[in-house]
């Protein structure tokens, strides 16, 4: 295995046709639909850079910017973001294109932290990423940041040292009634 590979090397990339079984009930694309195939091209992508079975870890951030239609192609995009030691971050770009006019929308960017597996299910370290460019170092860096913020939040709510008083403040305002039985 080697030690470093470059994003190209891990790229994938695979369109498909929206047909009717992938709608919703106001005739769009289910986003059901789209959160699988976007799991399936992380899982492609981060099985591919790692030679190892991978499996989903977090997905952060989660926007539908525009609605997909039927019979419209939608087109994913993945490639590796960071590697730690045993995780990569994939970034999963979606597309639309409508096939009679040409138009084509950005629809979703998500990124995916997946673990490589051995055969036993245990962790196994993953090739580092060789960064060629700078949009590579800003997006190794980016994802850096979330995974230092996701630590951040994560310590921030735990519910041994929540202090609930130092933060009924930030609900004013919001739609909620408080009926605190202390």
């Amino acid at each position: 295995m080697k030690k470093f590979k470059s994003a190209e090397e891990s790229h994938v990339s695979i369109t498909e046709l929206m047909l009717p079984s992938h709608s919703n009930f106001s005739g769009k694309v289910h986003g059901g639909h789209i959160l699988n195939l976007m799991d399936q091209i992380a899982f492609a992508c981060s099985s591919k850079h790692s030679q190892h079975y991978c499996v989903t870890a977090s997905v952060n951030k989660v926007d539908f910017l525009n609605p997909i239609e039927v019979g419209e192609l939608v087109t994913l995009r993945a490639s590796i973001n960071y590697t730690g030691r045993t995780s990569m971050v994939v970034g999963v770009r979606v597309e639309s294109e409508n096939i009679t006019t040409g138009e084509k929308k950005h629809c979703n960017s998500s990124y995916f932290t997946m673990v490589a597996k051995d055969d036993d299910g245990k962790n196994v370290p993953v090739p580092g990423l060789i960064i060629k460019d700078h949009q590579g170092v800003r997006r190794f860096s980016r994802s850096m940041r979330r995974k230092e913020q996701a630590t951040k939040r994560s310590s921030k709510f735990k519910a041994e040292t929540f202090k609930t008083d130092d933060h009924l403040e930030n609900l004013v305002g919001e739609n909620v009634k408080i009926e605190l039985n202390i």
